[in-house]
């Protein structure tokens, strides 16, 4: 027969019910320990990891009451808060067998016991411990992933600018509270950078991060993503599946794009946010769910209240605390502080002995409109600092959108400075550079595909 146990530790003062259990279990476990003495239970649990561990209710002090066993239960728990325990005595009852489950037993076995009730009480127990090992390892992946991300998230460089430093100020204040959040700014400003730095410094930063790109939702999966369906509510569904809203329970729900929303989706969300649960497509079972939400848009969302474009209701619901990102063009005292930030994050990545960066380089980007705003400052210090054969960036390592040079075949010269003009004309020549991928294009333009492929409708390209 299959060992169908791991480690299984033995705690009680009757020798005879020890040699009856280790006869009877050692088939089917890889290892069997066995101990008269409760008070060797600390040592023993500090040199192994057990999967299952019997223990007596009653010993020599108290042979009825069970105290002894409730307390060396709470021991165990103490040293090791995902033990599964199995308490075994000859004098159980019910209410007993309550309160030791209550205070974190797995089971409640009565001397004497059935070998086959035994044993499939032992099965289930570890498909418990199973589940827990199984838990802790997803939590800590969850974690590292997480800090992985805010690894990569942790350019929020600034402060030299006013208004970049009361943006600082009002995360310093916020943060520490459940207050919900709208993020608005330009593309490129570093909206998830904000949220980030919301969450980290929260109360939930030990939870989950969730994003969601709502601009990358379609109208018919937008209640699957967030609220979860059931299996068989439609013809993928062939799992149960928990929306963002669940999975983000008990952390922070960054909706990203939140302008884009058609009016019907925005009623479904109003009305979620309103109710503090989810109903999963294909159930009547409501959830509730405990989330610090954060929203961000790119859109002029006051104009599309105004426009009714935008309920005037979820902007109130969303925007208990605003926090509005200048555009690059708007801050350029931070510039030298970025500048400085990039080139050392990328002369380390690329192994390259870059020392800095000429004065005119730098008076240069100073002037410079930034559309794309510091997502393209950092596109373009990777860029200029591997094309570089200097220790020193010059001025024409740096490409700005509007240079014209001959063989520059990256030039774009502007007529005008209507912002739609330039967002159709950069666009194009994006999806010219890839050579028609729209997903190679997208990232160039640092837009998701779904946003792509609206402005590619909009404007007819």
């Amino acid at each position: 027969m299959s060992k169908l146990f791991g480690k299984i530790l033995i705690v009680d003062d009757d020798e005879d019910v020890l040699h009856a259990l280790r006869l009877l279990l050692k088939k089917h476990a890889r290892l069997v320990h066995i101990e008269k003495n409760p008070e060797r239970i600390p040592t023993l649990l500090k040199n192994e990891d057990y999967d299952l561990i019997l223990l007596d209710m009653n010993f020599t002090q108290d042979v009825t009451s069970g105290r002894e066993g409730f307390f060396w239960l709470d021991q165990i728990l103490e040293l090791d808060p995902s033990a599964v325990v199995i308490l075994i005595t000859a004098y159980g009852d019910v209410e007993t067998a309550v309160r030791a489950i209550k205070e974190g037993a797995t089971d409640f076995v009565l001397k004497p016991w059935q070998n086959e009730r035994l044993l499939a009480t032992l099965s289930s127990a570890m498909k418990l411990r199973a589940s827990r090992q199984e838990t802790t390892r997803l939590r800590s992946r969850e974690r590292q992933l997480s800090a992985d991300l805010d690894t990569r998230f942790q350019d929020f460089i600034g402060g030299a600018a006013p208004s970049m430093r009361r943006v600082f100020e009002t995360i310093a204040k916020v943060a520490g509270t459940d207050a919900n959040v709208l993020i608005l700014g330009e593309n490129g400003t570093g909206k998830e950078l904000v949220a980030r730095a919301l969450h980290r410094a929260s109360k939930r930063s030990d939870e989950v991060f969730v994003t969601v790109d709502m601009g990358a939702i379609s109208e018919t999966l937008f209640e699957s993503e967030l609220f979860g369906h059931v299996k068989g509510a439609f013809t993928d569904a062939r799992d149960d599946r928990a929306g963002r809203f669940e999975v983000a329970s008990g952390g922070t729900l960054f909706l990203d794009e939140i302008g884009n929303l058609s009016l019907p989706l925005q009623a479904k969300l109003l009305t979620t946010l309103q109710r503090r649960e989810v109903t999963r497509v294909g159930s009547n079972k409501s959830v509730p769910f405990d989330v610090r939400l954060i929203c961000a848009t790119n859109m002029p969302i006051y104009d599309m209240v105004q426009e009714k474009t935008f309920r005037q209701d979820l902007l109130y619901r969303v925007n208990t605390v605003e926090i509005r990102l200048p555009p690059l063009r708007e801050r350029p005292e931070d510039i030298p502080l970025l500048v400085e930030h990039f080139l050392e994050k990328y002369a380390r990545k690329y192994q390259k002995a870059i020392k800095g960066i000429r004065p005119a380089a730098l008076k240069k980007m100073e002037r410079y409109h930034w559309p794309g705003n510091v997502r393209e400052l950092q596109h373009m210090i990777e860029r200029a600092l591997i094309m570089s054969e200097s220790s020193v960036l010059q001025p024409e390592d740096f490409f700005f959108a509007g240079d014209h040079r001959d063989g520059q075949e990256d030039g774009i010269v502007f007529d005008s400075y209507n912002l739609e003009s330039i967002e159709k004309m950069v666009i194009r020549k994006a999806l010219d550079k890839e050579d028609g991928n729209i997903s190679k294009a997208a990232d160039e333009l640092g837009l998701t595909r779904a946003s792509l492929y609206r402005r590619l409708e909009k404007y007819g390209l």
